[in-house]
């Protein structure tokens, strides 16, 4: 049996949100609550924080620690290497790539990731190649030995940053392939960057508690639209910008 281990990357000094990842959200550090939902996901078999080895997160590591999560720490700029060092750590087949802005993560969305990256028996899937789940819901499933294999080979500073760009930018030597919702979401902003973004949050689980699907969103949306946040309120991250989408595969 393949192990899955879901890599949750975070630190506190984020540019625009500083210490966002342990704002309070329902009486609980945001990552806490994030954490919680992505163990709801049936497809992990472990999760493991990842977080820098600057003081600054020093705080962060001992929350999520005494939570009783497994944390590893590493560079603080270098997001692949950081992986890597999480990978040696705890071995795994295939990894998970989660940040740590997305409370609002849905434990159905990374089941679906990780089944049809395992139907596919591909090296990369995603739900964000060609976007279509809301902003804050993404997921990335790769092979461990090809992260391993770009981490080994790369020196291009974006990659090292964006962890996987390595991997989904060379698809004619990697499988890759894209996971898409029913309806194209795509427009909904679900994800942590501002104050704002999460004062969204905070009032949907004011709404319907720490357990919740999409649909149960979308419904509070329809019933308050003046709750929604979208792209005009903070653009979706543009890792893949300039990269040719179409000549990857894509899976629904």
């Amino acid at each position: 049996m393949m192990t899955v281990t879901a890599i949750v990357q975070a630190r506190m000094t984020s540019t625009r949100f500083p210490g966002k990842v342990l704002a309070d959200l329902a009486g609980r550090p945001m990552i806490l609550q994030q954490l919680a939902r992505l163990k709801a996901a049936t497809t992990i078999t472990n999760i493991v924080i990842a977080t820098s080895d600057d003081l600054s997160d020093d705080e962060l590591a001992a929350v999520v620690t005494d939570a009783g999560y497994v944390v590893v720490r590493g560079s603080l700029d270098d997001v692949l290497s950081r992986f890597v060092t999480a990978m040696d750590a705890h071995p795994c087949d295939i990894a998970v790539r989660i940040t740590a802005d997305c409370p609002m993560l849905m434990p159905e969305v990374v089941d679906a990731v990780v089944t049809s990256f395992l139907e596919l028996n591909a090296d990369y899937v995603s739900n964000t190649l060609e976007p279509t789940f809301p902003d804050g819901l993404d997921v990335e499933v790769v092979r461990a030995a090809v992260l391993h294999e770009v981490a080994a080979i790369s020196r291009d500073p974006a990659e090292r940053e964006h962890v996987t760009l390595g991997v989904y930018r060379r698809p004619d030597q990697y499988r890759v392939a894209n996971v898409a919702h029913d309806n194209d979401l795509s427009n909904l902003r679900w994800t942590v960057d501002t104050p704002a973004d999460l004062d969204f949050v905070r009032k949907v689980y004011a709404k319907l508690g720490d357990e919740f699907a999409i649909n149960d969103v979308l419904a509070l949306l329809a019933a308050d639209p003046s709750l929604a946040r979208t792209q005009a309120d903070g653009r979706r991250n543009a890792a893949l910008d300039g990269l040719d989408t179409g000549a990857m595969k894509h899976q629904k």
